[in-house]
């Protein structure tokens, strides 16, 4: 059958090439896009915890009726509660023990002899708020008004607001040396940030 002049040419699978090349530059600029709003969130995140866990409020020290040290590793945390007691800011040191009494390392701390009085707990839970919680119940048999906690740097922030739930008095906050690089501030980042949602929506000590 002979196709008249004015039927249309058949169309072909194939689309032109200029919608091809008109799609690449599209999916560039999402791609770009979504880049810079992915940088911005990231930025943004950044900028909001480095005052909170990079940067956290450290307190000037002065004598107080005891040294709290919070547990975890690494331990350079309980030298630094050994050393303030040593130099006189506290009768006595307090360890939260929460890596476990079956831990060799503590033994040199919760064992030893000083020139000062030296007490070991386990927290229950075993968590930052149990350790508040019995800061909270030794404060109150001991009459403490005014304590030294020491813990590492990014939970400074979120250990202030725990203790302070379950201690009325004055909180000196001291720092402990912390690792370093990218891998193990984003995990604190997301460790902290997570840990301080838990601690807003639970209420009361």
């Amino acid at each position: 059958m002979r196709r008249s002049p004015r039927d249309p040419e058949p169309r072909s699978g194939r689309q032109p090439e200029c919608a091809h090349s008109a799609k690449a530059p599209a999916r560039f600029k999402r791609a770009l896009w979504a880049l810079v709003v992915l940088f911005s969130a990231l930025t943004a995140i950044a900028a909001a915890g480095w005052p909170v866990y990079v940067r956290p409020q450290i307190d000037p020290l002065r004598t107080a009726d005891a040294i709290v040290v919070l547990g975890g590793t690494p331990y350079e945390r309980f030298d630094i509660g050994v050393e303030l007691a040593e130099r006189g800011y506290a009768p006595q040191l307090v360890i939260s023990n929460s890596v476990g009494s079956g831990d060799r390392t503590m033994d040199k701390y919760c064992q030893g002899h000083f020139d000062f009085v030296v007490s070991c707990f386990e927290p229950d839970p075993w968590t930052t708020k149990g350790e508040a919680q019995e800061i909270g119940r030794r404060a109150t048999q001991q009459g403490w008004h005014h304590i030294i906690v020491v813990t590492f740097t990014p939970h400074i922030s979120r250990a202030r607001y725990i203790v302070e739930k379950c201690f009325d008095g004055e909180l000196t906050m001291v720092a402990s040396p912390s690792p370093s690089g990218m891998i193990f501030w984003a995990g604190m980042y997301i460790r902290q940030s997570a840990g301080y949602l838990n601690a807003f929506t639970d209420r009361g000590c």
